[in-house]
C-alpha cells in the first residue's frame, strides 16, 4: 500500500501571504535560484537542487521561501518536495513571480516563460 504525501505543514491561505514577506524573500540570491530551479520543474526534493551551500543554510532558504507563501513542501518517504505555488501567487499578484524570475533569468540570457 502507497502512503499519501503528507503537507509539512499547513499552505499559507492567500490572505496570509503579503507581498512585504515574498519580495523579501525574493531579495536573496540563493533563494532565487531555488525559485529559478522550481520554475523549471514542477518539483524537486530538497536535496536534488545541486546548490553548494551547507545543508543547514539550504534548509533556512527553504523555510523563508515557505513562510513567505512562494513554494509548498510536502513529505514523501524521507524526503521533502518542493514546488512553486505559481497559480495562487499569479491570482493574489498578477504578473510579479513571472517577471521576478524573467529578469533573473536575463542575466543567464534565458527565458523561462
Amino acid at each position: 500500500m502507497t502512503k499519501k504525501p503528507t503537507p509539512t505543514q499547513p499552505a499559507r491561505t492567500h490572505k496570509s501571504i503579503a507581498l512585504p514577506k515574498i519580495l523579501q524573500a525574493l531579495s536573496d540570491p540563493v533563494r532565487l535560484e531555488i525559485l529559478l530551479l522550481l520554475s523549471k520543474k514542477k518539483e524537486i526534493s530538497c536535496g536534488s537542487f545541486g546548490i553548494a551551500i551547507p545543508k543547514s543554510s539550504l534548509s533556512h532558504h527553504f523555510k523563508v521561501l515557505r513562510e513567505a507563501g512562494l513554494i509548498e513542501s510536502r513529505r514523501e518517504g524521507n524526503e521533502l518536495i518542493n514546488s512553486l505555488r505559481k497559480k495562487e501567487l499569479e491570482l493574489l499578484f498578477p504578473g510579479l513571480i513571472e517577471s521576478v524570475l524573467n529578469a533573473a533569468c536575463a542575466s543567464l540570457h534565458k527565458k523561462i516563460f
